[in-house]
């Protein structure tokens, strides 16, 4: 291993520390820039719906554009994946199907869904722990709300 080697994994290994809201924001994000791509759309559908949210209704846009910067960060450096770990040790069991019912519709909006997204809610519904009976139930109804 060489030096640089030692000490940029070191520093990938830093766990960041997010707040419920950042968790929750951080799991609409990873799911749009799950098919490797972060569209000015998709950007737009997250603001949007978190926007129409109680949780996030008293945050002002610069409070909300700091969030996002430093979400980008961690999904810069350490992927959708990174992001979810990132968010999951923070997010309210209360909140982890309210997320899941989230990504999963901001995945569907546009009609389509590549292998990757598809993969990507997989592993969401298994990393925030919903059972499969509920992950399927919400893609479903998911499904039907994006349609037309």
């Amino acid at each position: 291993m060489a030096l640089f080697d030692k000490v940029f994994s070191t520093q990938n290994k830093v766990q960041e520390t997010l707040s419920p809201t950042e968790a929750f924001a951080a799991i609409t994000l990873a799911a749009c820039a799950s098919d490797g791509y972060l569209s000015d759309e998709e950007a737009r559908g997250i603001s949007s719906t978190l926007s129409r949210m109680k949780l996030f209704r008293s945050y002002p846009d610069d409070v909300m554009r700091r969030m996002f910067d430093k979400l980008l960060g961690i999904l810069k450096r350490q992927g959708p994946s990174g992001l979810v770990k990132a968010a999951r040790e923070s997010l309210p069991h209360d909140l982890q199907e309210t997320a899941f019912a989230v990504a999963t519709d901001l995945v569907l909006a546009d009609g389509i869904v590549t292998e990757e997204e598809q993969n990507f809610l997989n592993d969401l519904h298994q990393a925030l722990e919903i059972s499969t009976e509920t992950a399927v139930q919400i893609v479903q109804v998911m499904l039907i709300k994006n349609r037309g």
